[in-house]
């Protein structure tokens, strides 16, 4: 494992998490470049998602040590600055709330703009997990027996064990679903469609990834990120069908509009 990258040419080693949380932005900003492009929106996505990813890692912080209050008693306010110890659903939340607010701002709505962000997201965050993984920040899985099981001697959270490098699956995941929302974002379909998407299939890879990774149960045999991904799924599902249901009474609409003008 790599925690820090020294350079020869600067007297400070750079942390891998961070050089991958840089990669992850600037490949979101891409993505997310390229989905305003095929769109025909002129708003300025790299710095749209240059605010959001700073609000994603201040949400990402501050809900790991709502999460492990033991953390912060232990270590203070400088928990704070640890490089490791980023919650999923804190980044989540404090990323889509940005968006949604530089979304209204820039004219271009709430849900159209997490629409067009949504294949960004999955594919930023997807490479994010390399700096997971390169750093071996204690977010892997449960010990393994498996022939792929890795042990992380030398990571910010050192273990001797074989275990799932969890990191890994969760970049492959990332990836399958971005590559599946862009193909999906090049079609016209009800605003809203690939928000939802993204939700439940985001939600559902981070509930079953779950199951092998070492955070603690909290409620009914799940963990605090479990519990974030069900409503998630149940989020993005409620979404979808909502606008189901409004798409099949457009037509009755339309009719109902005609009758009136007869």
């Amino acid at each position: 494992m790599f925690p820090e990258i020294p350079l020869p040419f600067w007297p400070h080693a750079i942390p891998t998490f961070g050089l991958m949380l840089w990669l992850a932005a600037v490949m979101g900003g891409v993505v997310m470049d390229r989905s305003f492009r095929r769109a025909k929106i002129s708003a300025d996505a790299i710095g749209m998602v240059m605010v959001t990813v700073v609000a994603g890692i201040i949400g990402a912080k501050l809900w790991h040590i709502l999460d492990t209050p033991v953390e912060f008693r232990e270590q203070g306010w400088s928990v704070l600055w640890d490089s490791a110890g980023f919650a999923w659903f804190g980044g989540l939340v404090f990323g889509i709330s940005a968006l949604i607010l530089q979304g209204i701002r820039e004219k271009i709505g709430a849900l159209r703009v997490l629409d067009l962000a949504a294949p960004a997201e999955a594919i930023g965050y997807g490479i994010g997990r390399i700096g997971c993984f390169l750093s071996g920040d204690g977010c892997y899985g449960i010990p393994t027996n498996l022939p792929w099981g890795m042990s992380f001697p030398h990571g910010i959270v050192p273990t001797f064990q074989r275990v799932h490098p969890t990191p890994l699956y969760e970049l492959g995941g990332a990836l399958l679903i971005g590559a599946w929302l862009w193909m999906r974002g090049g079609k016209q379909r009800p605003v809203g469609t690939i928000l939802g998407e993204y939700l439940v299939l985001t939600g559902t890879a981070r509930f079953l990834v779950e199951f092998i990774r070492r955070n603690p149960k909290v409620l009914w045999g799940l963990s605090n990120a479990q519990l974030a991904s069900a409503g998630s799924v149940i989020a993005g599902a409620l979404l979808l069908l909502w606008l189901s249901t409004r798409k099949a009474s457009e037509p009755e609409q339309v009719v109902a509009a005609v009758e009136k003008t007869a």
